[in-house]
């Protein structure tokens, strides 16, 4: 039985190209659109190619997914969760940068996106249906956020403090924080970067508040 537990835990071929397959859809690619982005042969990450003529398992080589990982911004990190995300859905929500969030109607008064400008992208489903991702630009919010990585937000899930949020104030600003306290009148807020501020805002000024549920780092 000792056997067969560390067998089970043993990388299969499957899990490593379905990982390759998750990277592409969150890039909104085909695994050939994946390849030639990674400046490979279109024919690379294709299903036909992972099995040989004579029915062995063919493996994708190191160098392919590390330009993969490259040509999408991702980190080994991510690869690793995508390898063990399991039976993990993908849903498909709209994209937009962050530093276009709070420039134009891209949002309705409940906080959920709305009008034109936005992209879609597949990420891990968050069981609602108002998800929508943002993009991070620049290092303003490192460590916890670095340039490249997008941040799914749920407007539908309950936000508890310590969690991280975004939300718009009343004056069209768009921020990117965690929730420290939260009261009826007040909301008390931690910079991601210790370099910056933390903020208090009054309920009042705030048009909506939303948690963010999942990050591609």
């Amino acid at each position: 039985m000792a056997k067969q537990s560390k067998a089970q835990r043993v990388l299969t071929h499957g899990q490593v190209w379905t990982a390759l397959d998750r990277l592409a859809e969150r890039a909104g690619l085909s695994p050939s659109g994946l390849a030639k982005r990674s400046g490979l042969d279109p024919t690379t990450f294709n299903k036909s190619k992972r099995i040989t003529g004579d029915g062995r398992e063919r493996w994708p080589s190191t160098e392919s997914v590390s330009k993969a990982l490259a040509a999408t911004n991702a980190s080994i990190e991510t690869f690793v969760q995508l390898i063990g995300d399991g039976g993990r859905s993908l849903q498909s929500v709209p994209l937009l940068g962050l530093a276009r969030a709070d420039s134009g109607a891209h949002f309705d008064d409940n906080g959920f996106p709305t009008g034109k400008g936005w992209d879609e992208v597949a990420l891990p489903a968050a069981s609602d249906e108002h998800a929508y991702a943002l993009e991070i630009s620049g290092d303003q919010m490192k460590p916890a956020y670095r340039d490249g990585d997008v941040i799914v937000v749920s407007p539908g899930t309950p936000i508890r403090r310590g969690d991280r949020v975004v939300l718009k104030t009343n004056g069209g600003e768009v921020l990117v924080k965690e929730l420290k306290r939260r009261t009826a009148k007040t909301l008390e807020l931690q910079s991601l970067n210790p370099a910056h501020a933390d903020r208090a805002l009054d309920a009042a000024d705030v048009e909506w508040i939303a948690r963010i549920v999942w990050a591609s780092q």
